[in-house]
């Protein structure tokens, strides 16, 4: 019993695995924080260019 638990103190192959995995998870934050901002400019953009449009097939502006 003694050995294995040495054996699974020395064993580095999970820590690696998460902190994998906690990259991964830092990269999709990163990736989705950006979508998002670019999707809310995106929205705004085009809304600015909805009313433009609008305002001048009615006439104004």
């Amino acid at each position: 019993m003694k050995r294995f638990l040495v054996r699974l103190t020395r064993d580095e192959r999970g820590a690696t695995a998460i902190e994998y995995g906690l990259i991964a998870a830092l990269v999709f934050l990163v990736i989705l924080g950006a979508v998002t901002l670019f999707s809310e400019n995106a929205t705004n953009v085009l809304i600015g260019a909805a009313n433009a449009i609008s305002g001048a097939a009615s006439g104004e502006g």
